[in-house]
């Protein structure tokens, strides 16, 4: 049986960016990430809007970024978009963009041509049945992506289709170009695929889940904060995301995407054959997922009596009105009525908050910068 090691660390204000360092040290970061690799950093904006448990925290990638610069590893930054969120946008409210800049990372964006280009996949030997369901006229990737390590960026916390996101599911965003949500349908399996096409796709990979405020209910956009102080990370995605749907409370085998994993061999899912380093963290907080309005209509139409009609409203131009409907539910109502004023407390009241409201990025003097 194959082994897996997922450092969980406890973490303060006061001390994030050593402490992310110290998890990327227990996890073996140094042997995942090849020297001779550029490293691919994908952060996870999940949301444009500063949603906190939502996003990739600067804390956590400026931790990342320190980590492999005082190694003096060459990195780049990548980022994607969806029909209803703006990269951007994202950068700039979730003061990701201040920290690329302070350390000078170059940073490409996978859906614009003008920025990254795709190539078909030829790999042959790697099972891919599900996203050859999705897309029968071929495979495509960001060329960019190929020899190249990657560091997968995600915080912890649930999703109304596919229980708990984490690692396995930051590859959705970067792997796949705007016309993913045809994939949701089959979302487990795709997300299984798409970890046996990063085993051979990447020189390396690695990840650092941000658990300082992690997301509860019905996330991954409208979930709610609760501070945990952690941060987990390892070399094995499946591994990384089984452990951290075990400290959320959930059966990693009873979640699609892990059990498929699991039985392709494409990670480590069974606790006994993880080894945990770091810090003593209590299992089984009790998390779970619930529904909103969006993911209501989402699996009518995914899952449950509409499918057989879902291409009439996803791959036509009546798309629009969904797009339209999801931002005027996320971005003006909930947002104005819950997600402004959650946020409005944490900025006061919590110190991952109070430190979200003051960030500014802190390179040390005269250290190698990008």
């Amino acid at each position: 049986m194959s082994r897996a090691r997922v450092a969980l660390v406890r973490t303060r204000p006061e001390t994030v960016l050593e402490d992310v360092g110290r998890a990327m040290d227990l996890a073996g970061a140094e042997a995942a990430l090849p020297t001779g690799a550029e490293v691919i950093l994908k952060d996870n904006i999940t949301w444009h809007l500063p949603y906190l448990s939502a996003n990739t925290t600067p804390w956590q990638l400026e931790g990342v970024v320190r980590w492999l610069r005082d190694r003096r590893r060459s990195m780049v930054a990548v980022h994607n978009d969806t029909v209803v969120t703006d990269p951007v946008v994202g950068l700039r409210n979730l003061k990701l963009q201040p920290v690329y800049d302070a350390y000078a990372v170059p940073q490409y964006f996978v859906n614009d041509p003008a920025s990254v280009s795709w190539e078909a996949w030829e790999s042959t030997g790697v099972p891919t049945p599900w996203l050859d369901r999705v897309y029968p006229e071929g495979l495509r990737f960001p060329t960019l992506f190929r020899g190249r390590s990657v560091v997968h960026l995600p915080t912890v916390k649930t999703h109304v289709y596919t229980t708990t996101t984490g690692a396995v599911k930051n590859a959705f965003g970067g792997l796949l170009g705007t016309k993913r949500h045809y994939c949701h349908t089959w979302i487990h399996g795709v997300l299984a695929d798409l970890v046996a096409v990063q085993r051979v796709l990447h020189a390396g990979q690695f990840a650092v889940l941000d658990g300082t405020l992690c997301g509860n209910g019905p996330g991954p956009r409208t979930c709610r904060p609760v501070r945990k102080d952690l941060f987990v990370a390892g070399a094995d995605p499946v591994a990384v995301d089984a452990t951290a749907a075990r400290l959320m409370g959930f059966e990693p085998m009873e979640i699609g995407y892990l059990r498929e994993c699991a039985e392709r061999e494409l990670g480590v899912v069974d606790e006994t054959a993880i080894e945990l380093v770091g810090d003593d963290v209590p299992f089984g907080w009790g998390f779970s997922v619930g529904d909103n309005l969006a993911s209501r209509v989402g699996d009518l139409l995914w899952f449950g009596p509409l499918r057989r009609i879902q291409n009439l409203f996803f791959r036509t131009p009546l798309v629009r009105l969904f797009v339209a409907g999801s931002h005027v539910y996320h971005d003006e109502w909930w947002w104005r009525r819950k997600g402004r004023p959650r946020m409005e407390r944490l900025w006061r009241d919590d110190p991952w908050g109070r430190l979200f409201a003051a960030y500014a990025p802190r390179p040390a003097p005269g250290s190698p910068r990008g």
